[in-house]
This record gives C-alpha cells, structure tokens and sequence, in this order.
C-alpha cells in the first residue's frame, strides 16, 4: 500500500484483510471538503492494486455519515463572482468530485457504505457508488441539492445505477427526503438495521460473505459488470466469454475447482 499515513479528514483501521475508512470531518457532520475528498482518493489509489484488502467498509465519525459537499466552502470562495476564474475552479473541483466518485465506483474491491444519522446531497451520492450499502432504520436521506439552488449533476449517474433511473428522477428532482427503511424498499439501501450495533453485525457478516470469495474473481467481476451496459449483445457475449476463460486458467480459478472437488475450502477462504 502507497498512500498518506498523516490524514487531516480520515481514519483508517485495517483488520486483517479488511480496510474500514472514517470520514474525520464531525464538527461539519464529514462534509465532503476538497482536502476529505483529496485524502480519500488518495487512499483508494493506493489500495487499488492490493489484492491483500478485499474489501473496504465507508463510514462516518461523530454518528454521521456524510451531509454533503462542504457548502461553507463554496460561498467563501465562489459566490462573489459567479464568471471568469471562480467559475472556472468551480467546474475544476466539479470534475475533481467525479473522480471521486469514479474511484470508488470502480474499485476492484467489494465497497461498502455504512450509513447512520445522515447522508446527504453529494454524501448520499458517494454511497451510491458502493457495492452495499448498510443503513440504519432512522437515518436520514436526502438529494438535496435542488432545495438549495443546485443540481446533484456528478452523482446523478451513479444514483440512477442504483435505483433506477426513474426513482432516482423523483428523488433529485424533489429533494425528498426519506429514512432507511424506504432506502431499503426503493433499493438504495442493501440491508437496514435497527441501530448502530445491529448495522456493525450486518457489516460483519457482509466481510465473512466477502472473505468467501477469491480477491482476483471479485475484482475481474467488477471490471465485467461496469463494462457490460456499454456493450451491444454480442460484445457482451465475448467479453464474458473471455472474462469466464481467463478466471479458469487463473491460479484462483485452479485451486477453487481443486477445492470443490476435493471438499475442502479454498485457500482464500481457510479463515473466513
């Protein structure tokens, strides 16, 4: 792992094979600040490549998750002029939070989002780039960014993945807001859990699901399924096709058919 090891907005804890990453920021309930956003992307490129983390669990200090972009920020810097130069790095940190977002949608490893108090506007977007998203009944949802006079622009490709593009429609369009347990019954939400611990137990058994699974197929899957929607029918037949022989002739792919065949785990597997 190559990344920061003196982080201003994040905690990190490593346990074992997992990463859990903690947005530092509670005093402005983890808005998501240029130097948040900085450090957590940071952090991402450098376990990208290290098949040794499976799997990554977001979440928030201070009983928040994320209330959005920092919007203190944006006034003091941008709202006196709204052309020239200021707008300019207005559209620069814009792309800056899509890559982001891009970051954590494309992850190789299995991302989740543990939800509790809030997230909001660009936090609820940042979510929507997980794999699973934890959330705890009473925690509070929002796109709230037409509320306020602005648009959830960079986010709205990855809430429309996950909800649908419809849902996500009346979502950002009214601002509605909304607790866990219509997160879950709209499928933003994953899994919903009655309270802080009962979100921890759901985590935890997300990881032993995860630790199930060979690293290399889960980030080779990943890679086939953010490919897929751009494919016509026969594109996706070969792209698979290719994805499936690749994994067979892999060294995980030797010892899993070795370990179903002789009724043993696999060796990524032996401490799950």
């Amino acid at each position: 792992m190559s990344y920061p090891t003196k982080l201003a907005t994040l905690e990190l804890e490593r346990e074992g094979d997992w990463l859990s990453i903690w947005l530092n920021r509670p005093e402005s309930r983890n808005a998501l600040s240029s130097e948040l956003a900085g450090e957590l992307q940071a952090v991402l490129d450098g376990v990208r490549d290290d098949r040794s983390v499976r799997g990554i669990t977001l979440r928030g200090r201070g009983g928040v998750f994320c209330a959005g972009g920092d919007m203190k920020a944006f006034q003091a810097a941008f709202q006196p002029a709204a052309e020239g130069g200021a707008r300019a790095a207005v559209v620069e940190i814009s792309k800056s939070g899509a890559s982001l977002f891009d970051a954590v949608n494309a992850m190789p490893q299995v991302v989740v989002a543990l939800v509790e108090g809030a997230a909001m506007a660009g936090g609820l977007g940042l979510a929507c780039c997980a794999d699973i998203v934890i959330a705890e009944t009473e925690a509070r949802f929002s796109f709230s960014e037409t509320a306020i006079g602005l648009t959830p622009a960079q986010i709205a490709p990855f809430v429309i993945q996950k909800v649908g593009y419809a849902p996500a429609r009346r979502l950002m369009l009214t601002a509605a807001r909304f607790d866990g347990v219509e997160a879950a019954r709209i499928g933003l939400a994953d899994i919903v859990a009655k309270g802080v611990s009962a979100a921890d137990e759901a985590e935890r058994a997300v990881r032993k699901q995860v630790l199930r699974c060979a690293p290399g197929a889960v980030a080779s899957l990943k890679a086939l399924i953010h490919t897929m929607p751009g494919l016509d029918r026969k594109a996706q037949i070969n792209a698979a096709a290719e994805n499936f022989a690749d994994r067979i002739f892999s060294d995980e792919g030797r010892e899993g058919v070795s370990s179903f065949i002789e009724k043993r785990k696999p060796v990524w597997a032996e401490e799950a």
